[in-house]
């Protein structure tokens, strides 16, 4: 059996619905926690500078290994390549808009640093597999298969505080021009 594609989505995915559990975030400072990234480092949020596009996803698709077929009929969960890919397409225009976009889920570095490598992504993906970064900010989460994931969210934030948040966000592939179109709106040039 062929694997499926996991940049095309099923037309009849379920809409996540906006239950409020990001309504919180805007204003809040990015915790000072440092976090490892597919880049070898750590990635400290609280001391970062200038405008960072932060998407939250739940779990990255592993090479030839299908996900569950529960995993289309979760809202919000199906989506974290095409996410992924879309920034990865629009990373010069989001570096033009004086953006840094980073990747984040609970996935291991391993996990991650595959995906880079299998998707090319210019920007690194940094690992909260102890739910340290999630907690501080009480990240929306969900379960599955006994599992807590993380809700797909995106967070624009200006020299850490967040400013702007994408919640419930839908359908991930157009994330990354929702970010584009806030970013160019709030220029002053534009």
């Amino acid at each position: 059996m062929t694997p499926k594609d996991p940049n095309q989505l099923p037309a009849d995915l379920p809409v996540p619905i906006d239950d409020g559990a990001a309504a919180h975030l805007e204003g809040m400072r990015l915790p000072s926690i440092a976090l490892p990234s597919t880049e070898g480092d750590h990635i400290d949020f609280g001391s970062t500078n200038g405008t960072l596009v932060l998407y939250v996803y739940p779990k990255a698709g592993r090479p030839g290994i299908d996900p569950p077929p529960e995993w289309d009929a979760t809202p919000g969960a199906r989506g974290c390549t095409p996410q992924s890919c879309a920034f990865r397409d629009h990373h010069k225009e989001l570096k033009d808009l004086g953006a840094d976009v980073i990747g984040l889920s609970t996935q291991t570095t391993q996990e991650q640093t595959e995906f880079v490598e299998e998707h090319h992504l210019p920007f690194p993906l940094v690992s909260d597999a102890g739910f340290a970064f999630a907690k501080e900010l009480n990240l929306p989460t969900f379960t599955f298969d006994d599992t807590t994931l993380l809700k797909r969210t995106t967070l624009i934030a200006d020299d850490g505080v967040i400013s702007k948040v994408f919640y419930p966000v839908f359908p991930p592939a157009r994330n990354a021009e929702e970010v584009i179109g806030y970013l160019s709106e709030r220029r002053p040039d534009r």
